[in-house]
């Protein structure tokens, strides 16, 4: 018997999401968890299952393979049997910013991962919860989209084209009745920023897991988890392009 809610949670294995699954999962959802690796995934859906008491199904998801995203919305719809309510996006790809400059392959990954495998997947969400008239996508996007930073803009620049789409997304679901969330982390303690320099006011993935339930709760536009952030990043966007031009960030 499945779950009479159910949510999907794509790049199931990276901290914050790990963490989003099991704020749901304790609130007494099934969760369908996407991800590449198989063997970790199994493990994690288990884990909830224990711990939670809930249906956990691991299902194989490869961001990168966009011909691969119809049969993984399938399968979501084949293990949720009409109780799935809405998907969380989680799974990006960041390298530093030397490398992205120099080789072109790393900074086509970050761009495919982080915006074209969102748009492919999440359009496919969109389109079923639109046909329903209810439902809910959030997505992880993040403050180093909201202004352009020398140390990180290749990376910064791929989640400000995601923050974009999901404002033209909630636009036009609207209508439809499917509210669209925007999360944006500031530095949350993951394997993506650790032995990164330069951090500062960075909250536990367990934190960010709570604060990103919260924000699709109470069906928030954009949330900046930990809240504080959008503050942060108001006093970046308000500095003078002159001004900002010089500085080193």
């Amino acid at each position: 018997m499945a779950s009479s809610r159910t949510v999907a949670i794509l790049g199931s294995t990276s901290a914050i999401a790990r963490a989003v699954a099991v704020v749901f999962a304790r609130q007494g959802y099934g969760v369908i968890l996407g991800a590449r690796d198989v063997e970790e995934n199994e493990m994690l859906a288990a884990d909830i299952r224990v711990r939670c008491g809930v249906e956990a199904h691991a299902v194989q998801f490869e961001a990168e393979d966009f011909d691969s995203h119809p049969g993984f919305l399938g399968k979501c719809f084949e293990l949720a049997e009409d109780s799935l309510e809405g998907v969380v996006l989680c799974f990006a790809f960041m390298d530093s910013q030397a490398k992205a400059q120099s080789d072109f392959a790393v900074a086509r990954r970050m761009a495919d991962v982080n915006y074209t495998a969102a748009i492919s997947i999440l359009e496919l969400f969109a389109g079923h919860f639109e046909q329903r008239r209810s439902g809910f996508i959030a997505a992880v996007s993040s403050v180093a989209g909201d202004c352009g930073r020398q140390s990180n803009y290749i990376y910064g620049s791929t989640k400000g084209g995601l923050s974009v789409y999901l404002q033209g997304l909630r636009n036009r679901l609207y209508h439809s009745g499917v509210h669209v969330t925007t999360i944006k982390p500031g530095f949350v303690d993951t394997k993506m920023t650790f032995g990164r320099p330069g951090l500062f006011l960075v909250a536990s993935p367990e934190k960010a897991g709570q604060d990103i339930f919260n924000a699709i709760r109470k069906r928030k536009n954009v949330a900046y988890v930990p809240w504080f952030w959008r503050f942060v990043m108001l006093i970046f966007q308000h500095i003078p392009e002159f001004i900002f031009k010089r500085m080193r960030m």
